[in-house]
């Protein structure tokens, strides 16, 4: 009986060793697979940077080098470049991507192309267009690196890394900063502060700015801000002081502004650059409505005037004429040209009437110069009929002349005719 049960050990032990050899080979056969179907999916290819060939494995039409021997070229640091990338596929595969990254020290920026499939032997192009990053803060050049992927479902190919030379643009000049306040007011002068850095290879000389509000007609400059040495040309113990400026600029918010939010453009040119820089402000206004009228409605009988008295407000710092134009057939204004000084205010009143009941809207339109600053619907509502009031004037005026009539009537009744005192009687003699 001892023996029996040894046996039965020894049999369970070995059906362990036999089931961790059988999950062994099981996934040694997996990675074996894996191992397989991720293998190089292109059998030659090619790299070309704006043109100039960067990068090889194999030969194609055009081009005599078949290994990786070119120069660094040279790209422009804030600026793009096309990639091409021309391969031979070894194997079939589907839903296959080039994806590229170029990759500073700080920053890197990538591109990918949509997917595609892929047949054996057969050639592909594909082309990307690349940002390049700008990391040159003390350096006119520096080194980048280019790193690419054909990568698919089952197969992938990684092409060694590839260094580029970045340098500075030949001319350019860094906005570091636009500066202003956050909120402004209708009529308010405000301050751009504007911060200028050389971040090219090259001096910039007679450097203008200018600002404006496009939108508002609003526009200060150019300005004169200097010249900026580059890099390479200014003193290593003043260096910030001779690449960099600070200037500013003045604009007035006008009075008459809607309230929102507007683009402020700040414009750097000299005769070798011209870089614009946006900035948004946020305006306010108290003064949207300068044109009061008390009432813009009058209940009046035919006939009878109506008046309205208008309001006009000048918020600004200069004396404002300001053009009233009415219905000449209905209204008429007191002034037909008003002049209000300098943040005051005047009152124009305006009347008028009709003989013909109804409702009737009439406009009155005010102009500062040529420019249409608001039009004011006046109502006018006339109550009563005209040809009833005749009536009843004249059934009044009949009615008076045939009371004196009869009056007169009767005076002349009332008065007796006079006796005579003698008669005279004739004698007749025959």
């Amino acid at each position: 009986m001892f023996f029996g049960q040894l046996n039965k050990i020894k049999k369970a032990k070995m059906n362990k060793k036999n089931l961790v050899f059988t999950f062994c080979a099981f996934a040694l056969a997996l990675f074996l697979v894996a191992t397989v179907s991720a293998g190089e999916l292109a059998s030659s290819y090619q790299v070309t940077v704006d043109g100039t060939l960067v990068s090889a494995v194999g030969s194609y039409p055009g081009y005599d080098k078949t290994a990786t021997t070119s120069p660094k070229v040279a790209v422009v640091a804030g600026e793009e470049f096309t990639l091409k990338v021309y391969f031979t596929s070894a194997v079939y595969d589907t839903d296959v991507t080039v994806k590229a990254t170029v990759e500073g020290e700080k920053v890197e920026f990538d591109a990918e192309t949509s997917v595609f499939d892929v047949e054996t032997a057969s050639q592909y192009r594909k082309v990307l267009v690349m940002k390049v990053p700008y990391e040159l803060k003390d350096e006119l050049s520096d080194e980048l690196t280019l790193s690419i992927e054909i990568d698919g479902k089952g197969h992938k190919t990684t092409i060694p890394d590839i260094t580029l030379k970045v340098q500075r643009p030949s001319y350019n000049v860094d906005i570091k900063s636009v500066t202003t306040p956050s909120t402004l007011s209708a009529g308010e002068e405000f301050p751009v502060e504007v911060v200028l850095k050389n971040v090219g290879y090259n001096d910039l000389d007679d450097v203008y700015v200018s600002a404006a509000i496009s939108e508002l007609g609003v526009v200060q400059g150019p300005k004169w801000f200097g010249d900026l040495v580059s890099l390479e040309d200014c003193d290593d113990d003043d260096c910030d002081n001779e690449d960099t400026v600070v200037g500013t600029l003045y604009l007035r918010i006008p009075y008459d502004v809607t309230p929102g939010v507007y683009d402020l453009q700040v414009l750097v040119q000299n005769d070798d650059v011209k870089i614009v820089k946006t900035a948004r402000i946020v305006v306010s206004n108290n003064y949207v409505d300068n044109i009061i009228v008390t009432t813009m409605s009058q209940n009046v009988a035919v006939g009878e005037e109506a008046s309205y008295s208008l309001l006009i407000v000048n918020p600004t710092d200069n004396v404002k004429i300001y053009r009233i134009v009415t219905d000449g057939n209905v209204l008429s204004a007191s002034q037909s040209v008003v002049a209000v000084p300098a943040g005051s205010s005047a009152t124009v009143d305006v009347t008028g009437s009709s003989d013909k009941p109804g409702k009737f809207t009439y406009s009155v339109n005010v102009f500062d110069g040529n420019t249409l600053v608001k039009t004011i619907p006046l109502e006018l509502n006339v109550e009563g009929n005209a040809s009833s009031n005749t009536i009843v004037v004249l059934t009044i005026v009949l009615a008076i002349i045939f009371l004196v009539l009869l009056v007169v009537l009767i005076v002349l009744l009332s008065r007796k005719p006079e006796k005579s005192t003698t008669e005279d009687f004739g004698e007749s003699y025959y």
